[in-house]
């Protein structure tokens, strides 16, 4: 059968690869660049859903693994951060089905509060990582991991930059898997259940698998080297290859998918073959630092381009040596809250109360700009109630009663819950007060949906999570519930006023749906209140 040729963004070429090679569920949460690989593995028929963080997908996908069907887990490269928890503990355990884990990488921080490197994330949990350079790559590879997870029985990460998530490249897929086996649990202790005395002798067989696996990237790994001039020899991996090629074309060039472990004798052989040996790389200097370890004399790229995304033209000043400072890209137009956006309420209150803001993760971190600068913090997800509540704890009273905790719906139920935990075990003196903003979606993210919309990925209904009934039940003192879209002037303002002066926990929920999300989320209710009609009366009958 011949497989039609296509033009796919390296997100979409993974999503095609995970149902041709026969994945059954897909796991995540929505975080650009990595957001369009479940939304295209759910439109194109693969079973797939947001969970409410990373640590939660990954330990999904684990138990889907466990029981011997192949899974794909998809975050943002900050994700992992949450999902390390597990990640650690799973690369000991034996894993039946093959389980990929997709960390979308994003250098220059397009759509990120850090530029972490998550390559060495492979070497600390001792997991294999592939990186593609291209959509083909991004295909072939999600293909090639499920085979090595499932040949080890081990996770692997697949590890995707923001370029190579949003480029389209020509994709030939391969036909699909006919058939897969059905899942099944077969009991056993040793591999998966790791109390001491079962780890240790897992952390043993973890280090004998990564030793076999380094042995096959030695003899089969997927390698390509292009012969030219030697006097000058490039090594590189993922999108840094494709610049290094265009940059120095006449150069011999040398790139590898599986970058951990790391096909040391096959790049020394390149190595010995070339004069100067320059490696070029995004982010952190973690393969000319692991040459060298091995003895490997090789040339880095300077401090400078340490930042940022590489191109052709900063690849050239790297080979050149170039050191000058780069000429500043033009500046955009600053990003700020929509117009009619539920949020500018709420920093207006906070702005004009003078209040010490706590924030976090979302659209709505654009607070912090004028003309509200109405933001003092911004760390992590779910960061904003923690911070809030240290800030309470040591601030002189005057300025701990100016303490406000600001946070998302979608990040609420990602991170937050465990921080209003906190909050009624350790109240601070003068109390807190927490304002989640509820627009019904995962807004800056694409407008996903989460458990607090009452909707699953694809858009139709299931249960949705109260907040304000939550509180309640952690033993939250207050809590208000305030449409934005009919208040009072002044209310809010008045309200926030009243429970500062408190010496008792509260939170205040603002809810009004996202303004560029709304008709969708109209539309939506309508067709699940059609189809909830639709089963009643064939009960009925």
């Amino acid at each position: 059968m011949t497989v039609k040729r296509l033009l796919l963004s390296g997100d979409e070429a993974v999503a095609l690869a995970a149902l041709h090679a026969g994945v059954r569920l897909g796991t995540g949460y929505p975080g650009t660049p990595s957001t369009e690989i479940l939304e295209t593995f759910d439109r194109i028929g693969g079973r797939a859903q947001w969970s409410p963080n990373e640590k939660v997908a990954l330990e999904v996908g684990l138990g889907s693994a466990f029981a011997g069907a192949r899974t794909l887990v998809t975050m943002k490269h900050v994700g992992l951060n949450v999902a390390a928890d597990p990640l650690f503990t799973a690369a000991y355990t034996d894993v039946e089905g093959g389980l990929v884990v997709v960390s979308a990488d994003d250098p220059g921080m397009a759509s990120s509060q850090n530029e972490q490197d998550n390559r060495h994330y492979a070497r600390a949990a001792g997991v294999p990582m592939l990186e593609p350079y291209d959509s083909q790559q991004a295909y072939d590879f999600t293909w090639l991991a499920f085979e090595l997870s499932e040949r080890w029985q081990i996770p692997v990460i697949l590890r995707l930059t923001t370029r190579v998530c949003h480029s389209k490249t020509q994709v030939n897929p391969r036909p699909a898997l006919q058939t897969r086996p059905e899942p099944h649990f077969a009991r056993d202790l040793p591999a998966r259940v790791m109390i001491p005395a079962y780890a240790r002798p897992a952390h043993r067989r973890l280090r004998q698998k990564l030793a076999e696996i380094a042995a096959w990237n030695e003899s089969e790994g997927p390698i390509e080297i292009h012969e030219g001039d030697p006097r000058l020899g490039i090594i590189a991996t993922g999108i840094s290859a494709m610049h290094a090629r265009e940059a120095a074309p006449a150069a011999m060039h040398l790139s590898f998918g599986l970058t951990y472990p790391l096909p040391i004798e096959r790049l020394r052989a390149f190595a010995e073959r070339v004069e100067r040996l320059v490696v070029i790389e995004e982010g952190d200097p973690v393969l000319v630092e692991s040459l060298r370890a091995a003895g490997i004399p090789a040339e880095g790229k300077p401090e400078m381009y340490r930042f940022g995304e590489l191109n052709v033209e900063r690849v050239r000043r790297i080979l050149a040596q170039d050191t000058r400072p780069e000429a500043m890209p033009p500046q955009g137009r600053p990003p700020e809250l929509c117009p009619g956006c539920s949020h500018r309420g709420v920093f207006e209150a906070l702005r004009d109360l003078d209040c010490i803001v706590a924030g976090d993760i979302g659209c709505y971190t654009l607070g912090v700009l004028p003309p509200f600068s109405a933001m003092d913090t911004c760390v992590c997800m779910g960061a904003s109630i923690g911070v809030g509540l240290g800030l309470r704890h040591v601030l002189p009273e005057d300025q701990a009663r100016r303490v406000v905790s600001v946070i998302g719906d979608s990040t609420f139920v990602h991170s937050g819950l465990t921080g209003l935990a906190e909050m009624v075990y350790n109240p601070p003196p003068t109390g807190h007060l927490v304002l989640i903003l509820d627009n019904g979606t995962t807004a800056m993210t694409g407008q996903q949906e989460h458990p607090g919309t009452g909707r699953l990925l694809d858009h139709s209904a299931t249960h949705r999570l109260s907040f304000e009934e939550t509180a309640r039940a952690m033993g939250v003192q207050n809590v208000h519930v305030m449409d934005t879209n009919s208040l009072k002037d002044d209310a809010l303002r008045d309200l926030i006023r009243d429970l500062l002066a408190r010496n008792e926990t509260s939170l205040i929920i603002t809810r009004q749906p996202c303004v560029l999300a709304a008709p969708r989320i109209r539309l939506y209710e309508k067709v699940n209140a059609e189809r909830r009609a639709t089963c009643a009366a064939d009960l009925v009958d």
